[in-house]
């Protein structure tokens, strides 16, 4: 059975590697950064002792500028002055050009530009530590008791305020609908929005080599997942047990010493039991089924991570996609209902893996479905507004 605990340990030994090799590399460029300061500062002092002989030699090539024009004037026709004067306005303006393509590029462009594949191990690294950056301040808190009940607390209110977004009505789909194949590209919405990728077919991102690279390494890090069988083995796993499977293990244990393992270690150990007594809170509320929109959105973002990477076909894609959105339509009822097992199951996760930073996690994900409700088109959101959740059906498809 796929061991989701083993993938979080490789994926953040992973974490920890890359952002001590960049540590280094910045440690090493804040030294080069002082000795060129000191450098530029004794620059400074030589320049000004030159600066009024310099600026007497300014003056000297003014004067020098202005015969030359008169000299050009004497020998070109006026014709012949504006024509260059046209000239060296197009040389300008193509100048001009690349140098607004080259900002366009942004430093990650550019970076990519000169590196190439490697570019994306980087941009992941720098990723990484500017996420633990940002979580620094949660960290100094411990994660006991006391936080984990502020927990299900933060939960329950973005629920709440989830629950109260509005959403058009649910339309049945027939069997052969082609809102189906886009159903299930927004099954992934979530993370798609937290990673800034296209929601617009099948591809997350343009197949350049850099943005290969880092999806490469985005999969690698946070999933432990390096090629066509783990990827298959995964998304398999998250449809048939999953979440789900392992929130209904810890419904029917009655304390949590029925579900510690011999030879647990107490990481471990501490971990079963942040999510014992998560389960035991919610229970009476929340059936395992209510983890369905957690389990089902992540393996769709795998599919799609698998297809632009060509570790699976578009074809098989495709199906996967096909059949996670049946599961999806047929256990839940609305996009609003999705976004909520998606934080459930979010917190669920964060709390076994001990993370201090879940309340700006689950944060990040209540933006990321409002703004896919009720976002802006022109804006690339509100996609989800515009593909309304299959109905319910009681016996087979509409025709």
């Amino acid at each position: 059975m796929f061991d989701i605990d083993e993938l979080m340990k490789r994926a953040q030994a992973a974490s920890d590697a890359a952002s001590q090799q960049l540590q280094e590399s910045m440690e090493k460029s804040r030294k080069i950064a002082e000795q060129a300061q000191k450098d530029a500062e004794k620059a400074a002092e030589d320049a000004a002792k030159r600066q009024n002989d310099e600026g007497q030699a300014a003056e000297l090539d003014a004067a020098n500028q202005q015969r030359q024009v008169e000299i050009l004037g004497q020998m070109f026709s006026p014709e012949a002055m504006a024509q260059m004067a046209v000239n060296q306005e197009l040389i300008q303006q193509a100048v001009d050009e690349k140098v607004a393509a080259a900002a366009a590029l942004g430093a990650e462009g550019m970076m990519g530009q000169l590196f190439g594949e490697d570019m994306g191990v980087i941009a992941a690294a720098l990723e990484t530590l500017a996420m633990e950056e940002e979580d620094g301040e949660d960290e100094e808190r411990e994660l006991d008791q006391a936080m984990e009940r502020e927990l299900y607390q933060v939960l329950e209110e973005k629920l709440a305020q989830l629950d109260a977004l509005p959403e058009p009505e649910p339309v049945p789909y027939a069997r052969d609908d082609p809102r189906w194949g886009r159903f299930g590209i927004l099954l992934s919405g979530i993370i798609s929005t937290l990673n800034n990728h296209e929601l617009g077919g099948m591809d997350v991102e343009e197949h350049i080599p850099v943005m290969e690279q880092q999806i490469v390494s985005l999969v690698r890090r946070s999933w432990g997942i390096n090629g066509r069988g783990e990827l298959l083995d995964t998304i398999r796993y998250l449809t048939r047990e999953g979440y789900t499977l392992r929130y209904a293990l810890y419904c029917e244990a009655d304390s949590q010493e029925e579900l510690l393992e011999e030879g647990m270690d107490e990481e471990d150990r501490a971990s079963v039991c942040r999510g014992w007594r998560f389960v035991q809170y919610f229970k009476d509320r929340y059936l395992p089924d209510f983890l369905l929109g957690w389990d089902v959105g992540r393996a769709a973002m795998l599919a799609r991570w698998g297809c632009y990477l060509g570790w699976i076909t578009e074809g098989e894609a495709v199906g996967v996609l096909w059949e996670l959105s049946q599961k999806a339509a047929r256990g839940l009822h609305s996009w609003r209902e999705f976004a909520e097992s998606y934080l459930f199951g979010g917190l669920m996760w964060k709390l076994l893996c001990g993370d201090c930073a879940a309340e700006s996690y689950l944060g990040f994900l209540a933006d990321a479905a409002v703004d896919l409700l009720t976002g802006d088109p022109d804006e690339n959101e509100g996609q989800w507004r515009e593909c309304p959740w299959p109905a319910a059906r009681k016996i087979g498809f509409q025709p």
